[in-house]
């Protein structure tokens, strides 16, 4: 199986598994005499072997993700990179978005608001982050469809 694959299948184990909580909670009780929509009983053991499932996906995920090396790098520390490059992204953007925001003046008198920062500037530094981060995902993504899970 590749790597891409058992992500997905997490993914969904990750989904399913949320919909059979929300389901047992639907068939938790019911008046008397009446029964409930679904088993509670077959529900949970629905629930433990996605469960079991999933942690035997994460744990070959991760052994995986540790063992999988390109240019020095593993593919546990481009993953790292990468939640660390959209994170700086975001926060730069926001950033951005308010020092650029326009605050306009009805009146000479009022104050004059102005930027703290050289908008173009971050702005093509923000560029550069997403263009180094776009490579991040791509190096990901090829080792994501040709690496085997462990």
């Amino acid at each position: 199986m590749k790597l891409a694959t058992a992500l997905t299948e997490r993914s969904d184990l990750q989904r399913r598994i949320i919909e059979l909580g929300n389901r047992l909670n639907h068939n938790a009780k019911v008046m008397e005499g009446d029964t409930p929509a679904e088993d509670p009983a077959e529900l949970l053991k629905e629930l433990d072997r996605d469960i079991a499932r999933l942690q035997e996906l994460i744990a070959k995920i991760n052994l995986t993700n540790n063992a999988t090396v390109k240019v020095g790098v593993t593919l546990t520390e481009l993953l790292a990179r990468r939640d660390c490059q959209k994170m700086r992204i975001t926060t730069l953007r926001q950033f951005l978005d308010n020092a650029s925001a326009r605050v306009d003046r009805y009146t000479k008198t009022e104050i004059k608001i102005e930027s703290t920062v050289a908008v173009a500037k971050l702005q093509k530094q923000i560029d550069k982050y997403s263009e180094e981060l776009r490579k991040t995902e791509e190096t990901i993504q090829e080792l994501n469809w040709t690496t085997e899970l462990i």
